[in-house]
């Protein structure tokens, strides 16, 4: 399967803006149209603006060349405080120092509209958006007046194929490849701490590791503590290690909760998304609730169970036309899913690949 190329129209875009600026998961999910654009126009330069907490994760997705972080979420906390104005000013002027062909605003909120209409078009550039809410997603009716086009949805597509249609609608091309994130990791990777017991230069057999992702920023999408120590320990005797993220102070206690009542588990340390990015990445898999984190072991094709509690998995959980769908399921159930459903699901996963 393969993209249909762009028709002609006129001056062929040579530099396109995309304007996605939060949430991590979101983020994650408009990856692949990075993917679609480079295919159907080669020789294309896509930039990126996105907040500056999500900057490392973008500039690790193959095919982003400027990457320009903003802070308009702290910015807006005060924003007449003199360091917001210098900051600002800084971030309009890195926006402004160069003209796209296209600026494409693939969040549709009045603050992602923002940024399209300070973004500087060539003479011939045009801005585009959205032009109507999908079912569960936000939408702001500025982000429609201020596209030069503005592109009518679907009301039920997932978060992955709507960024990828609206690129496909402004630059002409059609869709019909599987899903691609090019979300390379790197080498900023927290090495596994030596056994307990052992001198530091014991070489200990190594076993997979699977990560479990159990913070996210809603209750209502959490999975109960003591279902997280069942599947630990289940992991644990068929082999695998466990490894726990956290990103609060909140989350490392239950972190540190679960891996008291294992036999083999590494609390992570605190570390920055770039790291976190990479040390998941040499995981055998991830087992993780509807969360950022979880978004990002399926955008690194690593075996996965997302977990939730809402009937939701239609529009954000992993892409049923990806290669990788095989590796990668949801599953759901109200009040939540059992430990049991869950298992089932990680045994039906291709064969986990071992930790480097």
């Amino acid at each position: 399967m393969s993209l249909s190329p762009a028709k002609p129209v006129g001056k062929r875009a040579s530099k396109i803006l995309i304007v996605k600026l939060s949430s991590l998961g979101d983020v994650v999910h408009s990856m692949p149209a990075v993917h679609d654009l480079r295919l159907a126009l080669p020789g294309v330069e896509v930039d990126w603006v996105v907040e500056s907490a999500f900057a490392p994760l973008v500039a690790r997705c193959a095919g982003v060349g400027r990457v320009i972080p903003c802070d308009l979420r702290r910015w807006r906390k005060s924003p007449f405080a003199a360091q917001t104005r210098s900051e600002w000013r800084v971030f309009k002027q890195t926006l402004q120092s160069q003209a796209y062909d296209a600026i494409i605003d693939l969040q549709g909120l009045t603050k992602s509209a923002l940024v399209s209409w300070l973004a500087r078009t060539t003479p011939r550039g045009l801005r585009y958006g959205l032009d109507n809410q999908t079912e569960g997603s936000s939408f702001e009716a500025p982000a429609r007046w201020v596209a030069d086009v503005a592109i009518p949805m679907e009301p039920h597509v997932h978060a992955v194929q709507r960024a990828r249609l609206l690129c496909a609608a402004a630059m002409k091309y059609t869709v019909t490849e599987p899903d691609r994130y090019g979300l390379v990791a790197g080498a900023f990777a927290v090495s596994v701490p030596p056994v307990k017991g052992h001198g530091s230069n014991t070489f200990a057999p190594r076993k997979p590791r699977v990560a479990l992702v159990h913070g996210t920023s809603r209750e209502d999408k959490q999975w109960p503590l003591e279902h997280w120590v069942v599947l630990g320990q289940r992991l644990n005797h068929s082999g695998f290690a466990v490894a726990l993220a956290h990103g609060s102070a909140a989350e490392k206690a239950t972190s540190e909760a679960i891996a008291a009542q294992l036999e083999d588990a590494w609390v992570w340390p605190a570390m920055g998304l770039d790291a976190l990015t990479d040390t998941m990445a040499q995981c055998a898999g991830v087992v993780g609730v509807d969360s950022g984190l979880s978004h990002i072991a399926v955008a690194l094709g690593l075996p996965h169970v997302q977990i939730y509690n809402f009937d939701t998995a239609w529009r954000t959980g992993p892409h049923c036309t990806a290669p990788k769908a095989a590796r990668q399921v949801s599953v759901f159930d109200s009040p939540c899913p059992t430990v049991d459903a869950v298992w089932q699901a990680w045994e039906s996963l291709d064969t986990p690949v071992l930790c480097r």
